[in-house]
């Protein structure tokens, strides 16, 4: 394993043993609503802070781009953490949430984490070397018919605009294909797609530190990753769709006839 990878996975694995510690104790876990419909607990910022310790002990020169706490340093190297994606399941008590952790080097994504502490499963990626699930090789789906397909998505919940050209992509999308999952944590659904679990998944609005690491774990999978056109830009937009190579081009062309002018590549 890559020392940077180690060192992520070793600060994943410190922030999943906070959460699972607060996970006895829901009911007096302080949290707060940071936006509409976008909350924010101790346990998100305790967490995040032992990633950020755990890293910079290592990586002391290292940036920072983390959700609860913002970008800190100038540096080639820069560490993307989303330290609890899914934080509304975590505070319900459903099971679906996860530590992020991306490395971006001279602004390419080359090391990636996604630790579900709930299962103690463990997607990590270094580029040009794979990805794995617990130390075993990963791969996306062969499935090569959209119509056969499990597609994931995120309901648009931080900003609304877009939600009536969302609900038309997703109707289109429950009609061309198997089914359709919402689970709650983006992070995790892009690790699944890697995994093979998920044939693909799309979302609007996201934030990097939502997509880093399992954009990644999906490329290293054998996957393609792009926003709603099949272009590079998702990390800068926010939106993106991710699949195997056979479904990728499928569901872009699905959803490309709802993009509207601000939906679409810049």
């Amino acid at each position: 394993m890559h020392p940077m990878l180690t060192t992520a996975v070793q600060a994943a694995r410190r922030a999943g043993n906070i959460i699972n510690r607060a996970t006895r104790n829901l009911d007096i876990v302080v949290a707060k609503e940071k936006a509409a419909n976008d909350y924010v607990s101790e346990v998100d910022h305790e967490a995040e802070r032992a990633i950020i310790d755990t890293l910079l002990h290592a990586y002391p020169d290292h940036s920072i781009l983390a959700e609860e706490s913002g970008a800190a340093g100038e540096s080639e190297y820069q560490w993307i953490i989303d330290p609890l994606d899914g934080t509304t399941n975590f505070l319900h008590g459903f099971p679906q949430y996860a530590v992020s952790i991306a490395l971006m080097h001279k602004s390419i994504l080359a090391q990636a984490v996604v630790y579900d502490p709930g299962h103690n499963d463990l997607f990590t990626a270094t580029r040009g070397r794979g990805a794995f699930l617990n130390e075993s090789r990963i791969r996306v789906s062969k499935r090569v018919q959209l119509r056969t397909g499990l597609i994931g998505t995120g309901f648009p919940f931080r900003q609304l605009e877009h939600i009536d050209t969302y609900l038309a992509m997703l109707r289109d999308v429950m009609k061309n294909t198997s089914g359709v999952r919402r689970p709650g944590s983006a992070a995790l659904d892009l690790a699944n797609v890697a995994a093979g679990r998920l044939d693909g998944f799309w979302e609007l609005g996201l934030s990097p530190w939502d997509m880093a690491a399992g954009a990644l774990l999906i490329i290293e999978a054998g996957g393609l990753v792009g926003d709603l056109e099949g272009n590079e830009g998702y990390l800068k937009s926010g939106n993106i769709v991710a699949a195997n190579p056979k479904i990728f081009g499928a569901i872009i062309q699905l959803l490309s006839r709802h993009l509207t002018p601000a939906l679409r590549s810049r």
